[in-house]
């Protein structure tokens, strides 16, 4: 749903992002891309990630944590750059935030709408995330024959840096090895874009490869009419060194990062 910002006008639009560690940053290159006038804040958890392993209550603790330190920061919406905590969290967010705020899940499924032919699409996505069935029970309501695969080890070979790595092709193979015919897959996950090139690999050229960052972008500028140029500030909750080192491989050169503290770390 595409949700229009009202309010007092403001010289400039400050959108606050998050995700568990450096997947979201592919959700805030197209948002940029879409977007250059605004501002962003981004926050990776990278001191609680990943969030594919822990309870939904846990995720939706941290969600909600980092929504009001954007919040006290005066972001005017959020994205939940993060396919688990927008699987099993957004609707808290949603309540606890008096800004839009917009998820990932429902995007990611609108482009497996669009990309789909046969009508058999699959999704691979953190433990959490397929555990939720929100990706499951939003395209099965359209018709479509779904088949999911929890891949709980690739978020820590991206955040290792692995990415491009055998380790990678291994892996990813190992997951995608029982998948039937399907024509469309899912990369439910935020870091799994970085992946794409063993996921490829792994499934041909016969398949599309569809993730939310794109039409997240889309959904957020629908609702956003800016002029100027915008800037960036990134918040880590881990290593700051570490997250800047992987965000530059990412192309996100040139900006430091501000270490938080949210809660315990987990």
């Amino acid at each position: 749903m595409i949700i229009a910002w009202q309010g007092a006008c403001k010289e400039k639009r400050m959108i606050g992002v998050f995700d568990s560690g450096v997947g979201g940053l592919t959700v805030l290159q197209a948002l940029r891309k879409r977007l250059p006038q605004c501002d962003f804040l981004y926050v990776g958890d990278t001191a609680r990630a990943p969030y594919g392993r822990k309870p939904a209550s846990m995720v939706a603790d941290y969600a909600c944590e980092i929504a009001d330190f954007l919040c006290g920061r005066g972001v005017d919406a959020i994205v939940v750059a993060c396919n688990t905590a927008s699987a099993v969290a957004l609707p808290e967010v949603e309540r606890r935030c008096a800004v839009p705020v917009w998820g990932v899940v429902d995007a990611g499924v609108d482009a497996a709408t669009r990309a789909t032919r046969s009508g058999h699409v699959g999704v691979i996505a953190t433990q959490a995330t397929i555990a939720s069935e929100a990706y499951q029970h939003r395209l099965e309501a359209r018709g479509f024959h779904v088949w999911a695969r929890a891949c709980p080890m690739l978020v820590h070979l991206v955040e290792e840096g692995l990415a491009e790595s055998p380790e990678a092709d291994v892996l990813v193979r190992h997951y995608l090895t029982a998948m039937p015919e399907v024509d469309t897959l899912i990369l439910g996950c935020t870091h799994y874009p970085l992946l794409r090139g063993a996921v490829r690999r792994a499934v041909g050229a016969r398949v599309n490869l569809v993730d939310s960052a794109s039409v997240t972008a889309e959904r957020v500028a629908a609702a956003i009419e800016e002029r100027g140029a915008g800037r960036v500030t990134y918040y880590a909750t881990g290593d700051t060194k570490a997250f800047a080192h992987t965000a530059r491989m990412m192309g996100e050169a040139g900006h430091a990062v501000e270490a938080i503290e949210l809660g315990a770390a987990a």
